[in-house]
């Protein structure tokens, strides 16, 4: 992957010469990856002989390679609050968690609370935030999400972690509160999920 990312497209021909293995091997794993979804295959008509396959990698297989993405996200929210002040970070928080209601709510429609429950459970998971939730013997529910990709952010902008649970509050149309936090240094980010008293 990392040669055809360099040096990219290649043959089996140029891969095995490069990596000094036969041209059997290479096909297996250049096989291998194209069935993983990571590796392409192109058909390049020559004037003469016959046509070349020429090997590249997916979109997919970006995700393989080493990213920054928090660093960036971080250093921007820093010149947002050196320039503009914390309430501006609030307010890119805060739209955030607007967008991610409007775009959610019509999930949570003619659903209970147990289904909503599951419902965001999964929504997290398709984030990564590799979610679980249990029903207690009380009747509440505890959703607990084992990883946070935006900790690093969380950690600096606590914000961002009230975003979340007012956020689970409005979907689930629940009283939520979290006793446990990643970005505090808890083993996992623990909800605490009750329906509320009516009034």
């Amino acid at each position: 992957m990392t040669l055809l990312k360099m040096k990219g497209p290649l043959t089996i021909g140029a891969l095995a010469e490069e990596l000094g293995i036969t041209e059997m091997g290479v096909r297996r794993h250049v096989l291998q990856l194209e069935r993983e979804g990571l590796a392409r295959n192109k058909i390049v008509r020559q004037a003469m002989g016959r046509p070349m396959h020429m090997y590249s990698l997916t979109e997919r297989a970006e995700d393989h390679f080493p990213k920054n993405y928090h660093n960036l996200a971080l250093e921007l929210l820093r010149e947002l609050d050196h320039t503009s002040g914390t309430e501006a970070v609030n307010v890119l928080f805060e739209g955030r968690r607007r967008r991610l209601l409007a775009q959610y709510s019509p999930m949570m429609e003619r659903r209970n609370l147990e289904e909503r429950v599951a419902e965001l459970s999964a929504i997290q998971n398709s984030g990564g935030y590799m979610a679980e939730w249990d029903r207690e013997a009380d009747g509440s529910y505890v959703l607990r999400e084992y990883n946070c990709p935006i900790r690093q952010v969380a950690v600096q902008y606590s914000r961002a972690c009230q975003c979340e649970q007012h956020l689970f509050e409005e979907l689930l149309g629940a009283t939520v509160s979290r006793s446990e936090c990643m970005a505090d240094g808890g083993q996992c980010c623990k909800y605490s999920i009750k329906p509320k008293n009516p009034s």
